[in-house]
């Protein structure tokens, strides 16, 4: 299986404050894999840093490299095109209240040139249908997006990463705040996803890891403590503080 990224002794700081602390990994194209471990461990940091959205906050720094097919993201490449070919979606749906189910969807596409409402019609109704929303929406298209349900809202966020046709997923906790039913949909998407993106997920939920993921990393306190197929980390795992976290019975969760 190949690989789609290679992280490398990944650093980063908020300020004089150390974050993350030499994380290795390589993830694997066409897979899910999750993020797990306590609040402040350094998680959604991890994920900002693979698009290079953790540059985007006055006083941080980052250290190591990302390979995205061979290239190094913090060297020679554009952030703009990083950000396009490694999408995310966040804990809360962060739409355009004011804006229609459609402009929502094209957005990016709009912000990137694309002009031709035909083109715009088409790529978003393909990926409303690869979000898993078109049969809801089709008939309201030009009707607010503040009129959906929360996990429409999700879905809706989702289609828009999609739009600008990016290569990997990342998620930071996309189920947070729906209800079960909601929360269900979106890891039957993820899924469904997986056969043509990358996803890399953040939760904190241990079940939902199981259920969704290939593999699972477990970060403590700014560092890798283990990554293994999802199988292997939850029933055989090698290190006592990740069996600790994922079985409730006192992790090191010292925060950062």
């Amino acid at each position: 299986m190949s690989y789609k990224l290679r992280v490398e002794a990944l650093q980063a700081w908020y300020g004089q404050h150390q974050v993350l602390k030499g994380i290795s990994m390589p993830i694997r194209a066409n897979t899910i894999t999750a993020v797990i471990g306590p609040s402040g461990c350094g998680k959604s940091t991890f994920i900002r840093c693979l698009n290079r959205m953790h540059e985007v906050v006055p006083g941080t720094r980052v250290a190591g490299r990302v390979w995205l097919d061979g290239r190094n993201i913090y060297n020679g490449i554009n952030a703009v095109e990083v950000r396009r070919r490694v999408g995310m979606v966040f804990q809360t749906p962060n739409i355009f209240p004011a804006m229609s189910i459609f402009q929502n969807v094209v957005a990016g596409l709009y912000l990137n040139g694309i002009r031709g409402r035909r083109q715009l019609q088409e790529r978003a109704e393909n990926c409303l249908q690869q979000a898993g929303l078109w049969e809801e929406v089709r008939d309201r298209l030009h009707d607010t997006a503040a009129g959906l349900s929360s996990g429409q809202l999700q879905r809706l966020c989702i289609a828009r990463a999609l739009a600008v046709e990016p290569e990997i997923l990342l998620m930071d906790e996309p189920c947070s705040a729906l209800d079960p039913i909601a929360s269900i949909r979106i890891e039957e998407l993820m899924r469904e996803l997986k056969a043509s993106y990358t996803i890399i997920l953040v939760t904190h939920n241990m079940q939902q890891a199981a259920r969704v993921s290939d593999y699972t990393a477990y970060l403590c306190d700014g560092e890798l403590v283990e990554y293994e197929s999802t199988p292997e980390v939850f029933i055989r795992p090698k290190d006592s503080r990740t069996e600790n976290y994922i079985t409730g019975r006192g992790a090191d969760t010292r925060p950062l």
